[in-house]
């Protein structure tokens, strides 16, 4: 009686399918094909400013991705490291660098077609990796939400903490390498004037008299 009521209640499960797609997974769809085409801009346009501002859109679909994945937590990140930090970031060196506002011929390069098809093969075996190991997997987006910070913090501080410590120890390696190089630079320049020979009636040599 028992096993017959379980496969009563089994057969009368809605059933997941790519047939029968839910509200999110319809939103999922459109905001991933709106985000593609913003990176495709973003990779493809001779202004730079417009670049930078479709960074912004492209970098905006992936975090609404998250949230409707129930993973808020990476999509708060997202918008506050990457929108609100990194792309704020270009967008002031672009305008303390004096970038050309309009089209800039020296924004193309001559290696489109490799960088092309090195792009197809990164996302061909992104995706294949993704689909070969989540297959027959099945979230549940109307459920409470998986990726909250609660959670994320949980799984991040009990199983990946060693991962983590030696991601931020080479953060901070990285961090220290490019002070160092840095400051070399400086001194083989300052050097380099140093030894320079003095121009006759160059404002140095004039100091020098006096």
């Amino acid at each position: 009686m028992s096993l017959a009521f379980a496969t009563a209640a089994v057969a009368a499960a809605p059933s997941h399918g790519f047939l029968s797609p839910t509200g999110v997974e319809v939103a999922f769809l459109l905001v991933g094909v709106v985000t593609f085409g913003a990176a495709l801009v973003t990779v493809t346009t001779r202004q730079l400013v417009h670049a930078a501002l479709w960074l912004v859109a492209t970098l905006g679909g992936l975090a609404i991705e998250y949230l409707l994945l129930t993973a808020e937590f990476i999509a708060w990140v997202q918008v506050l490291i990457y929108v609100g930090s990194v792309v704020v970031l270009l967008l002031f060196g672009l305008m303390l660098t004096k970038a050309p506002i309009g089209r800039s011929p020296d924004a193309d390069s001559g290696n489109r077609w490799a960088a092309l098809a090195v792009a197809v093969a990164a996302a061909a075996a992104l995706v294949w990796v993704v689909v070969d190991a989540f297959r027959t997997t099945w979230m549940d987006l109307g459920g409470a939400a998986s990726g909250s910070t609660k959670v994320t913090g949980a799984s991040l501080f009990q199983n990946w903490v060693l991962p983590f410590e030696a991601l931020s120890v080479l953060l901070l390696a990285a961090l220290v390498g490019a002070i160092v190089l840095s400051r070399k630079a400086k001194a083989d320049a300052a050097a380099t004037t140093a030894s320079a020979p003095a121009v006759p009636g160059s404002r140095s040599e004039k100091e020098g008299a006096r």
